[in-house]
């Protein structure tokens, strides 16, 4: 039998994450794909110690070759372009693409580029962050969900050994939407520019509670399965969250880079419309935390 090969494109906290992981599982062909190089090792800081690793790192798609996995960890809105700049040289006839994002919309991100019957979406909850190049923090164990499906036993064993637990679940609806509601909360992390222990200020709780009100809202009309109690258990969440942690909106708005605003509260203001649910808390949050962007930018 031939070693599985897997390519990761995506070096951010969780492409390290999860390339380091499988690599240090061992019985695995792992690359890691990247913009630029700069280092030649992996170093995960987590709850079950250090993880070193040295996968292959490519900068260049025309130097690699089809694998049997391709996880995409990039931001939700990098999605087309490693579409075209990578996926061609990575995905065979029977490659499988893995999409590791936030939000809902993993297999409407590459529908236009790869069969979605070759696409797995996966939910993730890896609260992570980048040190350095190649280095990453992560603060606690590692969840995956994907849906019940023909790749999902296979990919399942992949991560067999790392630390990462990964399930499948038949009602993925429920099981993404959630996730999406404990995102949206954290946008008010992102407008302040405050860790996670924001959520124990006064003014700050009631705010995350009403984002998480409207995601829910538009998670049943969506189809998910969520009651009365989800926003309490979404708030508890928020509240047993390490207090200095800080979500990838935070961390890319700290660093300059472009956020997935998008896809984390933009979504439920887009399927909101869709179904005439008012979405009127995220809308003014996620055009704050745009004004904010654009006049610390004006003043650079």
């Amino acid at each position: 039998m031939s070693i599985p090969r897997i390519a990761i494109v995506g070096a951010g906290a969780i492409g390290t994450v999860i390339a380091a992981r499988l690599s240090a599982r061992g019985g695995l062909d792992v690359s890691l794909c990247l913009r630029s190089g700069g280092f030649s090792s992996l170093e995960v800081q987590g709850p079950d110690g250090t993880v070193a690793a040295t996968p292959t790192l490519y900068a260049d798609p025309t130097q690699t070759r089809p694998v049997d996995w391709v996880i995409a960890t990039t931001k939700a809105y990098d999605s087309a372009a490693i579409a075209r700049t990578w996926l061609p040289a990575l995905m065979g006839p029977q490659t499988r693409l893995a999409v590791l994002q936030n939000g809902v919309e993993h297999v409407a991100n590459f529908a236009a580029f790869v069969d979605p019957a070759r696409i797995l979406p996966v939910m993730l909850d890896i609260p992570a962050e980048r040190l350095g190049p190649g280095r990453v923090l992560q603060r606690a164990a590692g969840i995956m969900v994907v849906p019940q499906g023909p790749d999902s036993a296979d990919f399942i064993t992949l991560f067999h050994g790392t630390g990462i637990n990964v399930t499948a679940d038949a009602d993925f609806t429920t099981v993404v939407w959630r996730k999406l509601c404990l995102n949206a909360a954290g946008a008010v992390s992102a407008l302040l520019r405050q860790p996670a222990g924001i959520v124990h200020h006064a003014g700050a709780a009631p705010v995350m509670r009403a984002l998480v009100a409207e995601c829910v809202a538009v998670a049943r009309a969506e189809g998910a399965n969520m009651d009365d109690a989800t926003v309490d258990q979404v708030m508890d969440a928020c509240c047993a969250a390490a207090p200095a942690g800080i979500n990838s909106l935070l961390a890319d708005r700290m660093a300059g880079r472009p956020m997935e605003l998008d896809a984390r509260n933009g979504v439920i203001i887009r399927r909101g419309a869709a179904h005439g649910i008012p979405t009127p808390v995220n809308q003014t949050v996620h055009d704050l935390i745009l004004a904010a962007v654009s006049a610390e930018k004006a003043q650079r």
